[in-house]
């Protein structure tokens, strides 16, 4: 993620930010040009740029707090490119209304790097049988208020459904816990059901499927099947020489979302890292030396993205564990992984063009 600037008064800003802190300026996040701006009010509900010309309003979901992107004021759309897709979000109650705007941070998160990268992001208007869209899914609580039927995180035919609930800190850390996870987060389920949906959106022709099913396998394989067998067995023995995690081992189709959320992870880790300026360089440890001096978008390949990562990944841990905190990244990327990694490179360069 890019740092930004205030046109207003030169303050740094970040990507979340409603306000200036130094002179209070309204701020708005723009896709046309992927920059967070300083806005000056133009009558009701309208906003300019300054010095550009044209006006613009804030996506209509600004007013229950939940988005700060703005579009074109004549623009035919009522939500931005992210909160278009969503179809079920949960407004019924004050907590379901704060579970949607921590739902919306990491959505928006996700979109950056979607619109960084040029990706195809079809509606269901403009694709019904295959569009992207969001249910943000409420559990089936009793008259007591307990969870009867937890809501399902996953994907369908372009449909993200991801459960409400997992935006409170300690259901999500229970459930984490209970399925042995090193690390669970909103962001994390966003970039990995994404992933399912441009399986389907970039490998179409022959070529890429056949070599997509050289590296992670023929996804046509019976799911249910390999789930229980997951279940019931674990991980191989070897996962860790072949996987970036242990889910990733029980099937093609989820080898290639957690390959692919990971991709995300790493880039936009890293342009946050070339942002603040952060290099690596122990003395006396030449390996874990790393200066971030290419735009992470556009990296050649996944072997480029992996040099920096890992001594960049190495100090972060580290310095988690100095706070008494978890691991940020508690992951091992092996050769082959690296692999699967470069083959997802190459697919967003050429969807980019």
């Amino acid at each position: 993620m890019k740092l930004f600037t205030c046109e207003t008064c030169g303050q740094t800003t970040h990507f979340d930010n409603r306000l200036c802190v130094r002179c209070g300026s309204s701020l708005g996040f723009l896709s046309e040009d992927m920059t967070l701006h300083a806005l000056v009010p133009e009558g009701e509900g309208l906003w300019r740029i300054s010095p550009r010309e044209g006006l613009y309003r804030f996506c209509d979901n600004a007013v229950q707090d939940v988005c700060n992107w703005i579009l074109p004021a004549d623009s035919a759309h009522a939500f931005c490119p992210a909160c278009r897709h969503n179809r079920i979000v949960p407004t019924t109650d004050p907590k379901g209304l704060e579970r949607w705007r921590r739902i919306g941070a990491a959505q928006r998160h996700l979109f950056y790097s979607i619109l960084r990268w040029n990706l195809p992001h079809p509606t269901r208007e403009e694709d019904p049988a295959g569009g992207l869209v969001f249910d943000f899914l409420a559990d089936e609580l009793d008259a007591g208020g307990n969870v009867v039927a937890a809501a399902m995180t996953g994907h369908e035919d372009g449909l993200i459904s991801l459960r409400a609930a997992e935006a409170d800190d300690e259901v999500r850390e229970s459930v984490r816990v209970s399925m042995h996870e090193p690390y669970r987060t909103l962001l994390g389920h966003f970039r990995h059901e994404i992933g399912h949906f441009y399986w389907t959106q970039l490998i179409r022709d022959d070529a890429t499927l056949e070599e997509a099913r050289r590296l992670f396998g023929d996804e046509r394989e019976d799911y249910a099947a390999a789930l229980q067998r997951n279940y019931e067995q674990g991980p191989p023995a070897d996962w860790p020489l072949h996987f970036i995690s242990t889910y990733a081992s029980c099937h093609p189709s989820e080898d290639f979302a957690e390959c692919w959320a990971h991709f995300f992870h790493i880039v936009d880790t890293l342009e946050t890292a070339r942002a603040f300026g952060l290099n690596t360089d122990p003395k006396g440890h030449e390996e874990l030396e790393a200066e971030i001096t290419f735009d992470p978008y556009r990296a050649p390949s996944a072997g480029r993205l992996v040099e920096s990562w890992i001594p960049l990944s190495v100090a972060m841990n580290a310095i988690q564990r100095s706070m008494g905190q978890p691991d940020s990244y508690p992951f091992v990327l092996p050769p082959t992984v690296v692999e699967k990694l470069d083959f997802i490179n190459r697919l967003v360069r050429q969807s980019a063009g």
